[in-house]
């Protein structure tokens, strides 16, 4: 697919499990579970998903995924799987290596959206892609290095100092355009300052939902996360969205949806809906 100045490729960079629960907050299991089934740990299978955009002059990559810095106790609770596929293979079926990437696009800075930013090189960690300039969120770097006690298990540091110690990281608002083409939507319902890419045409628009709508499952208001810093807020950023998202006819792109790459969206007269699902590239 080509949007604009950009071909966009789907980057599938991991598969891995969060509890249903948490997935879904105050949406009942029996509900839930019929749109993602759970397995006996009551985690249900996700992906993380990168949205790579191609031009002639810049290679960006938004969000990285869990990465694969992982000590064993913790890959196993997430069920976190990059031997299936991984960051490298999926660059690799386009014809990239991490050496090719100019930007990432850091949504923003938790755990399964930013720990692909670094890599292990023996016992060092090193950036994942060398030649790239990484763009985060102001508001979000700061709540990411001063968490509160519900949100510091999601920020691991390891995923930015040694980018910040190599100069590599420039800091953005999210309200100005700082990459070419790409306008900016930010919300605060997940999480501070989490920012929204959106591509356009006069034909099409598609935006990266990272953790607004991280599923087709998570369309409708209601179903929002036990993890979202503030719910109620997230519920209001989706009702706000989602009317324009339905008239203009936007493509909206799912990081974590395991069989749904991208898809429209519709209102019936009650609930807003997955409307066609959409493949963007492999």
């Amino acid at each position: 697919m080509k949007i604009g100045e950009y071909n966009l490729y789907s980057i599938v960079t991991s598969t891995f499990g969060l509890d249903g629960g948490a997935m879904f907050g105050i949406i009942p299991k029996p509900l839930w579970e019929k749109e993602a089934p759970a397995d006996d740990l009551n985690r249900i299978k996700m992906v993380t998903r990168s949205l790579l955009l191609v031009s002639t002059d810049r290679k960006i990559i938004i969000d990285t995924g869990n990465g694969e810095k992982w000590q064993t106790k913790f890959s196993d609770i997430y069920a976190i799987d990059t031997e299936t596929i991984n960051l490298n293979l999926s660059l690799k079926c386009y014809g990239y290596v991490p050496e090719d990437i100019t930007d990432v696009f850091c949504t923003h800075l938790h755990f399964d959206h930013a720990g692909g930013n670094t890599r292990l090189d023996g016992d060092k960690i090193v950036p994942t892609f060398p030649n790239a300039t990484y763009w985060i969120q102001n508001e979000n770097w700061e709540l990411a290095n001063s968490p509160s006690e519900k949100d510091q298990g999601s920020f691991m540091a390891d995923d930015w100092s040694v980018l910040m110690e190599n100069n590599m990281v420039k800091f953005v608002d999210g309200k100005d355009v700082f990459l070419p083409g790409i306008d900016v939507h930010l919300t605060y319902g997940h999480t501070t300052g989490m920012m929204h890419p959106i591509i356009r045409d006069s034909s099409n628009t598609i935006i990266y939902m990272a953790d607004l709508i991280p599923m087709a499952a998570h369309i409708p208001l209601p179903w929002v996360m036990a993890y979202d810093i503030h719910p109620a807020v997230t519920a209001q950023e989706k009702k706000e969205i989602l009317p324009k998202i339905v008239e203009e006819e936007w493509i909206i792109f799912f990081e974590h949806d395991p069989v749904h790459q991208a898809c429209t969206v519709q209102f019936n007269g009650k609930h807003y809906q997955l409307k066609e699902s959409i493949t963007i590239s492999g």
